[in-house]
């Protein structure tokens, strides 16, 4: 038997997409999509990039999560408009769940929005959620292997960040071998070894974001 399919699957979820890049841009707000698996440190360099961006920009944070708001709290701590998304059970965010909760912030107040996506290494890469950028985390603990094993997730991101090179002593890991493999994979993904802990490689990190909320930052 044959079916035919007349609908992308993905048309409701993408136009959603479309509606919320419109309106990020509309409003001048730079927004990045945050993946990983979970305990990758998400969050952990989150809450430095805020306390060292804070200063400079005005910043929002969607947390999503299949449930608490834990990480939403930390990032509250900080003075920082944070709406939870609770997905009960699913493995991503869908660029739906982003477009419901907009209402919550005032986007002409915010000129970067951080997106905490669910902790996965496959069902995130594929939802577009209207961000202007992905970046994927990888911490050292987690091996070499995941960039190889995991193409799609690294193929589809525009900053790959490896976290925790602080235990670099600790673990068999090998940055130049996690750098070949990203070039053999996505060769246009800027690639940066940092730890959110003791802040050893973040000016990188924190000046790519600068430039890329450069061109929409609002005096």
């Amino acid at each position: 038997m044959k079916i035919e399919v007349k609908k992308d699957v993905l048309t409701d979820q993408n136009k959603a997409a479309k509606f919320n890049r419109e309106t990020f841009h509309q409003h001048q707000t730079f927004v990045v999509n945050l993946m990983s698996s979970p305990g990758a440190g998400k969050t952990t360099l989150l809450e430095n990039t805020v306390k060292a961006l804070s200063r400079e920009f005005r910043i929002g944070v969607i947390e999503g999560d299949l449930a608490t708001d834990r990480d939403a709290e930390r990032m509250r701590a900080l003075g920082i408009q944070t709406v939870q998304i609770n997905t009960v059970g699913g493995c991503h965010l869908d660029a739906r769940m982003i477009a419901k909760v907009l209402p919550d912030f005032e986007l002409n107040q915010i000129d970067i929005l951080f997106i905490e996506n669910i902790g996965n290494l496959v069902c995130p890469s594929g939802y577009d959620l209207g961000q202007d950028y992905k970046v994927v985390i990888l911490s050292v603990p987690e091996g070499n292997d995941k960039i190889p094993k995991y193409p799609v997730m690294f193929r589809r991101t525009d900053m790959t960040v490896i976290n925790k090179i602080d235990l670099l002593p600790f673990v068999s890991f090998d940055l130049e071998e996690a750098k070949k493999d990203l070039a053999a994979i996505n060769p246009q993904s800027v690639f940066v070894a940092l730890s959110a802990k003791t802040n050893e490689g973040f000016d990188q990190w924190l000046n790519w974001i600068r430039e890329g909320c450069s061109r929409c930052f609002k005096p």
